[in-house]
């Protein structure tokens, strides 16, 4: 019975080695299992971006939207002082005109030969947004001829819901960004509330005054505004477009530190969000680089989207390794050399493992052997003592 118990507890030991030594050096199986690896081709398909996880100032914003507006003040008519008709237009809707330029000439009623004619000037420089006339059209004093705009500054309003406006005030900064003009983001200051709440949205307008030198805003875009209403320090978070998954378990992709084009997706809980980043509670560390641009397109990439975990680990390291990540030890490349060198004696595959147990075998062999050998040597030094 004694001896009996000796085997199973070598055999303990042999299964407790065997596992270990297979494990070392291996690679944790959840990052293995997680890790997407691209060719170049896939790189360059997704167009991947990545951004460093650092701790910054991270700002609270209001969410809302609106609409550009021309400023009231920025707009005149031009119209005629005398009755009669247009015998010349020289400015239509999109030109832009300067202030004294002669844009129209309006022949009089008056008896004459020629009937007297007066020049109509631009007012201010701008750009004519509206005509009401055509040429040789008979015009009146109290019609509008043209509408000239000055755009040079526009009113940004955004309509700010009710259960924030009290966060806001002017002076308040915000971040805005136009969709039709892309994801540029313009940094902007609140001018003054509007008059009045619209009592069906439940918002309170908000005008802030925007550069438009370029002439790029147009009157009608919509416009979108993450208004800054508190602000700390130091605090570890992550571009908004990195985070993919449902509310309930979120990730990034993070680069691999050390295998090429390899990017390992990691789950993350998030704290507070503004209209760039979100913060992050556990999951990273400052210095990850984190995949923005194709981030969503990763999460759909399967394994066959480049190389294998072994190929990218022999590419990155000079060495051959196992399936699991391990580096292959000399017994393991012996193996598999012998494996290679039978199959192509027998003209058919010799399972890896196979000759991995029979490796082992002969180890355990060996170290049941040796604990016999000490087994009987200390039943003979009892045997000689009695």
């Amino acid at each position: 019975m004694t001896k009996y118990r000796q085997l199973l507890l070598v055999a303990a030991i042999f299964a407790s080695f065997e596992s270990a030594t297979a494990q070392e050096g291996a690679i944790d199986p959840d990052r293995a299992a997680n890790t997407v690896i691209l060719d170049e081709t896939g790189v360059k398909n997704l167009r991947i971006q990545t951004e460093m996880v650092e701790e910054r100032d991270f700002e609270t914003t209001a969410f809302a939207v609106g609409r550009i507006e021309e400023k009231p003040e920025n707009r005149a008519v031009v119209s005629s002082r005398i009755s009669g008709r247009v015998v010349e237009l020289s400015a239509y809707i999109g030109d832009e005109v300067k202030k004294g330029d002669v844009i129209a000439k309006v022949e009089s009623r008056q008896p004459g030969s020629p009937p007297p004619v007066i020049d109509l000037v631009a007012p201010m420089s701008g750009v004519v947004v509206e005509s009401h006339v055509r040429l040789g059209e008979p015009v009146e004093p109290a019609e509008a001829i043209l509408d000239i705009a000055d755009r040079s500054t526009m009113w940004a309003v955004a309509k700010i819901p009710e259960s924030e406006a009290a966060k806001v005030e002017p002076g308040s900064k915000a971040r805005m960004r136009i969709p039709a003009l892309g994801d540029e983001l313009t940094e902007i200051k609140m001018a003054k509330f509007g008059v009045a709440a619209d009592r069906n949205a439940g918002t309170v307008d908000g005008v802030f005054i925007v550069e438009n030198a370029e002439g790029r805003l147009k009157p009608g875009m919509r416009a979108e505004f993450g208004i800054i209403t508190a602000s700390r320090e130091f605090v570890m978070s992550v571009p908004r477009k990195a985070v993919q998954g449902d509310p309930t378990k979120r990730v990034v992709f993070v680069e691999d530190f050390d295998l090429p084009n390899a990017y390992v997706k990691v789950p993350v809980v998030l704290g507070e969000q503004n209209d760039q980043y979100f913060e992050v509670v556990e999951g990273l560390f400052p210095g990850d680089e984190v995949v923005t641009r194709g981030s969503y397109g990763l999460s759909f990439a399967g394994s066959g989207s480049g190389m294998s975990l072994k190929e990218a680990l022999d590419a990155a390291h000079g060495h051959e390794h196992n399936e699991d990540g391990s580096e292959m030890t000399p017994e393991q490349k012996a193996a598999e050399e012998a494996e290679h060198a039978h199959d192509g004696e027998a003209g058919g595959p010799a399972g890896t493992l196979d000759i991995v147990i029979r490796i082992w075998a002969g180890i355990a062999t060996i170290l049941v052997l040796v604990l016999l050998q000490g087994l009987l040597r200390k039943r003979n030094q009892k045997t000689s003592a009695a």
